[in-house]
Formats: structure tokens, C-alpha cells, sequence
């Protein structure tokens, strides 16, 4: 079976193209899917060099999302613990999904991860109302696209995108922002407020280091900062809890992983409402580039660069 095969950690370097992996061996009530395509995520890079929340062995096979066909020919998106860059893996039926014709291979699988992401971090983390202002900082990103457009079908009081680029801050102002700014400011905390007339109630961040800081600083009283990655590989600051007291603040964490564990904050509630509105039109994923699996290194490196947008996406075929 053809695959992508980790054999050592580092760079997109160590993403090797083989010929000769295993082909999966499916667990109790599992069954393996023939892949069509493969997501591609942040996360992944950070599983390559071993800098993953979760511990990484070696070798592996990378991938945490997949879509394509189970044998009695039904066609499913599914969560991985890995192995989704490859041509078959086996899936477990609590995750996977079937996917409505109106919905592309490409839309599904930015909702599995990336959409329920979202969707978690403003039902289940910042608990947003409406009328409540929202940053969406990497505004560009898989999960940044469609936080926007959740937050505005939420009734969002104002909108506010960040994103690195003209064309980023163009596409997030299409997708329902009030006004993007640029997330590379100095004072981001100033551009922020500048954009709202005042500090913010929500902050969906996943950048780190300064950006985090200056995203707390940001918050109006009950303000809530959701944190959810650390694309910078740089720590922020440490939260003084007295400073949070001082103005009734809060940093809550996110991850997707405590939400697949926990029965009363499952996926399949999220995924059914996500996949019932992209197939009626009223939320638009953004797929924002296909790869051959050849090309996996190639895909880490412009995703570290910040020169996609949306969704990437591998052909296990090509």
C-alpha cells in the first residue's frame, strides 16, 4: 500500500513516500475505508517533529482525517488516530460520518476536524451569545474560515478577522467578517480594539507567544480568550490569575480530543448540523489546495509558511 511513513522526527523533510506499507488491520467492529482523500492539518507538523499534545511513536503513518468508501459501498468522512496519508486505514464507526452528495470530498473533510473545532469553540469553550463581538485570529486557516461563518449564523454582534495578508484579510471579510486586520501589527491588542471601538468579548486564538498576551489584554470585562494551538511554537506569557481577577477575564484551553471522549460533547450533534448546512449552502468551506501524496513534504512546508488558506487536502491516487 502506498503511504507517507514517518520513520524519524523533524521537518517536512521526514515525510517519506513508500510503496511497501502495511495494509490496516481492522479492530473490533472497525472496517477499512478506501480512501479518496486525505485532510491535512497543523497538527500534523507538529506530530512529524514530536511536538504533538498527544506522544508520537515511530514509525507512523500521519493523517487524522480521511474520507472515501467503507465496503458496503457507503461513503464516510472518518477521525483517525492516524494513518489517514495513505491509501486505505481502518476506521471506527463513532467517528466516521456519511457524507451527503451535495457535499465534496474537500468540504467534508474540513468539517470533520477543523469544522467541529470550531463549532466547539464557540458553543462548548467561549459559550457565545448573541450580540457578543468575536476575534478570529489565523482568520484564514481551516478552522478560522469556518469560525467565521459560525460565529456569524450565531448572531455575532461584530466580527473581527486577522489574518497575515491582503488577499487572507479579503477572504475573511467574503466569508462574513465586519473588518479584518492585520495579524502582524506590533500592537495587535490596539488593532483589535481600534476594530471594535472598545475590547472584545471572544478571542479564538492559536498563534502563541505575543499574540496570546496581547489577545488577553484585549478582553472586556467576562471576556473570554479560547486557546486552541501554538502555531508560533512560542510560549506567551504565564496568566497571572490575579490580573484575570482584576477584570473578570478568562483563558480557557481547547482541545478537540477531550470533546471525542466525552458522550455529552460527542462529535455526531456537531458534524450533523455542519454537514446539513454546507449541503443547504448556508456555510461554505474553503479547500484551499489539493496535493498529490507525492507531494505531503511540500504541502507541511507551505502550510508552516502561512501560504495556504483553508482546507489542504491529499490524493492518495496521485
Amino acid at each position: 500500500m502506498r503511504a507517507i511513513r514517518i520513520s524519524e522526527f523533524g521537518g517536512p523533510e521526514v515525510l517519506t513516500l513508500v510503496d511497501d506499507a502495511p495494509e490496516p488491520t481492522p479492530g473490533p467492529g472497525q472496517q477499512v475505508l478506501e480512501i479518496d482523500a486525505a485532510g491535512i492539518n497543523f497538527a500534523d507538523t507538529h506530530q512529524a517533529e514530536n511536538t504533538y499534545l498527544a506522544p508520537t511513536s515511530l514509525p507512523m503513518i500521519p493523517g487524522a482525517e480521511a474520507v472515501g468508501r467503507l465496503p458496503d459501498g457507503r461513503r464516510v468522512v472518518a477521525l483517525l488516530a492516524g494513518g489517514g496519508y495513505a491509501e486505505r486505514v481502518a476506521v471506527a464507526p463513532p467517528v466516521a460520518f456519511e457524507v451527503p452528495d451535495e457535499v465534496s470530498d474537500g468540504a467534508a473533510l474540513a468539517l470533520v476536524l477543523q469544522g467541529t473545532t470550531a463549532w466547539h469553540l464557540l458553543h462548548t469553550s467561549a459559550r457565545m451569545t448573541p450580540g457578543e463581538s468575536v476575534v478570529v485570529l489565523a482568520a484564514a486557516g481551516g478552522v478560522g474560515t469556518l469560525a467565521i461563518q459560525l460565529a456569524r449564523h450565531l448572531g455575532a454582534g461584530r466580527i473581527i478577522a486577522a489574518a497575515s495578508s491582503p488577499e487572507k484579510r479579503d477572504l475573511a471579510l467574503q466569508l462574513g467578517a465586519d473588518v479584518a486586520i492585520d495579524s502582524r501589527t506590533e500592537d495587535l491588542k490596539a488593532a483589535v480594539e481600534d476594530a471594535n471601538g472598545g475590547k472584545v468579548d471572544i478571542v479564538l486564538e492559536m498563534v502563541g507567544g505575543t499574540t496570546t498576551d496581547q489577545s488577553i489584554a484585549a478582553l472586556a470585562p467576562f471576556g473570554r480568550c479560547v486557546v486552541y494551538g501554538m502555531a508560533s511554537r512560542e510560549a506567551p506569557s504565564p496568566v497571572d490569575p490575579r490580573r484575570l481577577i482584576a477584570r473578570s477575564r478568562a483563558v480557557i484551553g481547547f482541545w478537540l480530543a477531550h470533546a471525542m471522549r466525552d458522550p455529552g460533547r460527542h462529535l455526531g450533534a456537531p458534524m450533523r448540523e455542519l454537514l446539513a448546512l454546507t449541503a443547504s449552502g448556508a456555510l461554505t468551506p474553503v479547500v484551499g489546495g489539493a496535493y498529490p501524496l507525492s507531494e505531503a513534504p511540500q504541502a507541511h512546508i507551505d502550510l508552516r509558511g502561512r501560504r495556504t488558506v483553508g482546507k489542504l487536502v491529499l490524493d492518495p491516487r496521485a
